[in-house]
């Protein structure tokens, strides 16, 4: 499956088939993907716990339950909670010295010396503030789209969704208290159509990219538009004159009570 077809079915699947396990090598795949990712001094500070809900203990389930989205955490075969350890930041002179001796850090003579005694300086003293939330959340989410392009080439659905209370989420999971917990994504085979009902509603795009400026609008090239739909990349957009059939044959398949707005 191309690229631009994988980035064009990944729509976030919220209803998934309960009773189809997960294979533990495609979450592998998922995580594998998520470790590559780039990340500012390569500290990768993104880390999780993986739950699969058929021999997770009863106390690890009661952690991950939230009163937002109950009934996606509660069907979905595998949650998998992803945080930040920022204890990571303190190894980070480690880390500055892998990348050096692989060759992705300075050139040219004296730049061993230039790293202990400039760079590496330059970063302790600011090891504190890079534990604040920012920087870290940014790379942490490029490694955890990576692992969600790799569940959709596996055929898998995933959606990403608050935690709640995730302070209480992190003692019941027993992480330390350098960790700091950004998101939970459901994992399972989908029970709803891959197109979820079409292409959700966006922004246009000249109002959210622009060159050389705040006040010029990146111009969008109409062929490169053509290109992307014929690719997959572009759906149909939502509702899908079938949806909401659909959305009511999977609440009552599915055991799902209320109005299911989320």
């Amino acid at each position: 499956m191309q690229l631009r077809e994988v980035i064009g079915r990944r729509r976030s699947i919220r209803f998934m088939q309960p009773y189809k396990p997960v294979e533990p090598e495609k979450i592998q795949r998922m995580l594998e993907a998520a470790r590559i990712a780039s990340h500012w001094g390569n500290v990768q500070t993104l880390r999780a716990v993986v739950v699969f809900k058929d021999s997770a203990p009863p106390e690890v389930l009661e952690a991950i339950t939230a009163p937002v989205a109950g009934f996606q955490i509660r069907i979905a075969p595998v949650v998998i909670v992803w945080y930040v350890e920022t204890a990571a930041i303190d190894e980070q002179p480690d880390r500055l010295r892998e990348l050096l001796k692989a060759g992705a850090l300075g050139f040219g003579e004296g730049k061993e010396e230039a790293l202990e005694r400039q760079l590496i300086p330059f970063f302790t003293g600011l090891t504190e503030r890079l534990k604040a939330p920012g920087l870290n959340e940014l790379d942490c989410g490029q490694g955890i789209a990576q692992a969600t392009l790799m569940a959709f080439e596996q055929g898998l659905g995933t959606c990403l969704l608050g935690g709640g209370n995730t302070e209480k989420m992190r003692v019941n999971l027993g992480l330390p208290e350098s960790c700091r917990i950004l998101i939970l994504q459901t994992v399972g085979y989908p029970a709803e159509s891959p197109e979820a009902g079409g292409q959700r509603p966006r922004q246009p795009f000249e109002k959210l990219f622009q060159m050389n400026g705040y006040d010029k609008p990146f111009p969008r090239c109409p062929e490169v538009v053509e290109e992307l739909t014929r690719d997959g990349m572009f759906q149909a957009p939502a509702p899908a004159p079938w949806r909401e059939a659909e959305l009511d044959y999977l609440k009552n398949a599915l055991g799902i009570k209320g109005h299911g707005l989320i």
